[in-house]
């Protein structure tokens, strides 16, 4: 099945996959368990929660398969979700991934990441970036002014998940340090080429990763405590004493 622009499902007897032109994987969807986060990045991204455990309003640059979207749908019933995707063949198939139809709580929009977030300002208490193709992270996601904007789009203690995949991650993590003041974390993601990034406004004061944990449905729980467990030991290691 294909969506158009590149984009193309294809299924195995136990995933769905939505793939791009060469064969690039950008996400993977068990078929017996659609709701869960398969992937371990899209884990370690939601990590963020740690940081800002009850979001009101999420925004997420890049639809793929809907892994996060779907999960924020289903297990922050408080928070509306903004979507923004730039290829429309991506979103026609999110049947194929069970993405939910838009409702009051969650709405994919066709237009470019980088332009819609600049009329974001002051708007998310979560942004999570996971935008990337068949040549990696696009050019417009990755200049200094993008970055800027994404702080500016956080509220005042808004924070940041982006997954860094197939790209100069040292430059990114030199221009998010720059629009963050160096409120940044990185996590490398084991097994995985993909590293995480972690950034935030304000001065968080996160509860202990158990209760954490236990103000979240218990179907969520499983799926973030390693994640929470691995960003709360890299907060412990930057964070002076």
């Amino acid at each position: 099945m294909s969506g158009g622009g590149g984009a193309h499902v294809r299924r195995t007897w136990r995933h769905v996959e939505l793939q791009f032109q060469g064969d690039v994987t950008q996400t993977r969807m068990s078929r017996w368990f659609p709701q869960r986060l398969h992937v371990g990045y899209t884990r370690t991204m939601l990590a963020a929660l740690w940081l800002h455990p009850a979001p009101r309003r999420i925004g997420i640059i890049g639809l793929g398969g809907g892994a996060q979207a779907k999960f924020c749908h289903r297990h922050l019933p408080q928070a509306g979700i903004e979507v923004a995707e730039n290829n429309a063949g991506v979103i026609a198939l999110r049947d194929a991934f069970r993405i939910p139809a838009d409702d009051a709580r969650l709405h994919v929009a066709c237009v470019d990441g980088a332009r819609w977030l600049r009329g974001q300002r002051g708007s998310f208490d979560l942004l999570l970036l996971d935008a990337y193709d068949a040549q990696g992270i696009p050019a417009a996601l990755s200049t200094q002014a993008f970055y800027d904007d994404c702080r500016a789009a956080l509220g005042a203690d808004g924070v940041m998940a982006s997954n860094l995949y197939d790209t100069d991650i040292r430059a990114h993590l030199t221009r998010l340090r720059r629009s963050f003041d160096g409120r940044v974390l990185k996590l490398d993601e084991p097994g995985m080429s993909n590293k995480v990034v972690i950034a935030w406004n304000g001065a968080p004061h996160p509860a202990p990763v158990d209760a954490a944990l236990a103000a979240l449905p218990w179907a969520a729980r499983g799926q973030l405590r390693a994640g929470f467990r691995r960003l709360s030991q890299a907060w412990a290691r930057s964070t002076p004493h």
